[in-house]
Formats: structure tokens, C-alpha cells, sequence
């Protein structure tokens, strides 16, 4: 029987005005290189988000919009009972156009200029960007390492921890156990937390992603999310929090419907999060599935070609991340290879605060998979066979 839903089939991208195709001179500074990059994916999102956006195009009216309505609340409610097991208080629902820019308002409304805002290392380069872009201090701790959290958490200016879980670029799942061990130190410092959770929809087989709504104390807390990296509908833009205390709430929608002017949603977003949370479950796990075939095909390529690496899946997600340093690999001179060679683009680790790492998007059909980790495997062996790679 034929599978219901077709990744395999390559969707021509270029000339879209996609950051990833079309865009990856911006960042690599060549045209025309096969990308394995930003964080979306190269499948059409799923048909009964599809077939919910053609019918709201086709009522023709795209007038100011509230999402403060009980289609998209009691949808984002459905989602975690149903994927969670989670109790969502739609009452402490927020919107808005994108997680980094909910971040930031709540970084805004939390710390001053010079605090110190802790995350894990390696970081997502949008956290430091934003972090630092505010003026705020990024304090950086390695995942794992709770001495290390503990130590930043206490220092008096430290106000705010900036969780990603699923971690973003390694793929960890945090425990049940980790998580209230956040939450403990985060009440004990009086640190708030915001926990950013986009990736939360793609945890593979034998992980469980746990809210922070599970383990969140009496503390400031918001958690931070949106259906556009699971169901790869970012350009549509738009996002949705929950924030744990009353007041904080009150002024996090006063900003944006004041200061920001963001008081009308954009309709498509609203649109295609009701239908994906509906509707999409099964267009997800068949997503997933083929992506975790993806990541388990890296892995059989690099434990034949480069075993010294011992690189395995990630526990969410479809972004590789391979550390190189076992290889003995120059950063460096492997990009140049990547490029100029092999023509790929593949995001070095240094982006992450990581050398010695890449990054490579898994999110595509396993024919383009193919080329970017045997293009990978023989940049690797070029630098390392020659210091020149030639």
C-alpha cells in the first residue's frame, strides 16, 4: 500500500525568497550551494493545514483578527492533552508574531540593561543575538553541567534563565527530573525562566518532552512556543505563550498591543495552528518517522566512513549535530572543502559557540540527505588526509 503522505519527492524551492536556498550567499558568501542550514524543512506542510488555509483564502477577507477566540484557545488545549498529557490554562495564553519576539518582550519586561541572562552552551545564535542585542549579559553554562548552572543562577544580577527544551542545536530531551531541578534553583535565586519549547513537537522514539507547566513553581515563568517548526509553516509567522502570573500576563499584552502595535494577528497563522492541532497528528508522525530515518542514515554513514566520531541520532529534532573533534578537523579549512568542493552549506558549530561541531539540517528527502553527509564524510577526510585539503 502506497504511504499516505510523499517526502521523498523533491520540492523546487529555489526562488521563493527562501533563506535557505535562496538566501545562502548571505551567510557562506557563494551562490548555488546545496543547503543543509536554517532550522525549517524542505516538505510542504501538512494537507489539512493545506486545505484550512485554501478556505479561509477563499472567503477573500483578510481583515484585523483576535486570537483571543476559543478556536485557536481550546486548539492549543487539544494539542497538550493530547500529545502531553498536559492541562493547558487557556486563560494564560498570549500571542505573538514569532518565540524571539516574545523573548524579547519578556526579556524587556524582566531585566535591565546589564543583567545576566543564563543559558546552555552551545547556544542557538538567535538566543545571543537577542540577549546581547538588549544589552543584557549572556551567561553561558554547558548542557549537563548543574554546578555550573547552579553558580550563574546565584550570582546576584542573574535574573533570567533561558531554557530551550528540546535543546536546540544538540537535540536533548531534558528529564522530568532536570526540569525540577531548574525549577528549584530558578525559585530558590528568584530567576525567572522562559522556556522555549518549538521543538517540543519533534521528540523521537523513547523520549517524552515534559512542559514547563509540569514542574513550574511559584516563581516567573513563560513558556514560549508555536506549531511553525513541527508543521514548517515559519513564514506564516506567529507564536503563543503561556505566562504563569496574572500581572505579568497584564503587561506582557499591553506591550504588544501598545508599544509593539501587535494587537491583530496575522489570520493564515491562526489558521494553519488550528488546523495543525486539530487535525495533524498523523501528517506529524509520519514526518518524524521519515526524519528519524534520515538521522539513522547519517549515523550508518558515519560509523562506516568515521567511526572515531561515535556519533549518534539526537533525541529530538532534525538538525545533526556532529561533533568533529575526535577527527581532528580544522573549522576552517573543513568550510572551505564544503564549499568550494563540494559545494554544500552546512552550518559550522562556531555559530553555536561550538567549534569543532557542524550542524546539518536533516529536514528533506533522503536523496538530498544522501549528498550532504557523503559530501560531509569526504571533507572530513580531505582535511584530514591534507592540511591544504587538496
Amino acid at each position: 500500500m502506497a504511504a499516505l503522505y510523499d517526502f521523498d519527492t523533491v520540492i523546487d524551492r529555489r526562488g521563493t525568497w527562501c533563506v535557505q536556498w535562496d538566501g545562502v550567499a548571505d551567510r557562506f558568501g557563494v551562490d548555488g550551494l546545496l543547503p543543509f542550514t536554517i532550522s525549517d524543512m524542505d516538505f510542504a506542510t501538512a494537507p489539512e493545514v493545506l486545505a484550512a488555509l485554501r478556505a479561509r483564502l477563499d472567503h477573500g477577507v483578510f481583515g484585523y483578527t483576535t486570537w483571543q477566540q476559543d478556536d485557536f484557545r481550546s486548539a492549543v488545549a487539544h494539542w497538550y492533552a493530547t500529545r502531553y498529557g498536559t492541562e493547558v490554562d487557556t486563560g494564560q495564553l498570549v500571542y505573538g508574531p514569532s518565540v524571539l519576539n516574545q523573548l524579547s518582550q519578556l526579556l524587556q519586561m524582566w531585566t535591565a540593561e546589564g543583567d545576566g541572562v543564563v543559558v546552555h552552551t552551545p547556544t542557538y545564535d538567535g538566543f545571543r543575538k537577542a540577549i546581547t542585542g538588549l544589552g543584557r549579559e549572556l551567561r553561558g553554562v554547558p548542557v549537563g553541567d548543574e554546578e555550573a548552572l547552579v553558580r550563574e543562577l546565584a550570582r546576584p544580577d542573574a535574573k533570567v534563565l533561558v531554557l530551550c527544551s528540546p535543546h536546540n542545536p544538540t537535540g536533548r530531551v531534558w528529564t522530568a527530573a532536570e526540569l525540577t531541578r531548574m525549577a528549584e534553583l530558578a525559585e530558590r535565586y528568584g530567576v525567572a525562566v522562559v522556556s522555549d519549547e518549538i521543538h517540543a513537537d519533534f521528540v523521537h522514539e523513547g523520549h517524552v518532552h515534559v512542559p514547563w507547566t509540569r514542574v513550574a513553581g511559584e516563581g516567573r515563568w513563560a513558556l514560549i512556543s508555536s506549531g511553525s517548526k513541527a508543521f514548517n509553516f515559519p513564514a506564516l509567522t506567529g507564536s503563543y505563550g503561556l505566562i504563569g502570573d496574572p500581572a505579568d500576563r497584564a503587561g506582557y499584552l499591553r506591550r504588544m498591543e501598545t508599544a509593539e502595535g501587535l494587537a491583530s494577528p496575522a489570520v493564515l497563522s491562526l489558521t494553519a495552528h488550528i488546523a495543525a492541532y486539530r487535525e495533524g497528528g498523523p501528517w506529524l508522525d509520519a514526518v518524524r518517522a521519515y526524519v528519524a530515518g534520515n538521522l539513522g542514515h547519517v549515523a550508518e554513514r558515519l560509523s562506516a566512513d568515521l567511526p572515531e566520531l561515535g556519533w549518534e541520532p539526537p533525541q529530538a529534532g532534525y538538525l545533526a549535530w556532529i561533533d568533529l573533534r575526535a577527527a581532528g578537523v580544522d573549522d576552517a579549512e573543513l568550510q572551505r572543502v564544503l564549499v568550494e568542493r563540494e559545494r554544500v552549506a552546512i552550518m559550522g558549530g562556531a555559530v553555536y559557540g561550538a567549534p569543532g561541531f557542524v550542524r546539518l539540517n536533516v529536514g528533506c528527502p533522503r536523496g538530498k540527505v544522501e549528498r550532504g553527509v557523503e559530501a560531509l564524510i569526504r571533507a572530513v577526510k580531505a582535511v584530514t588526509s591534507s592540511p591544504s585539503g587538496v
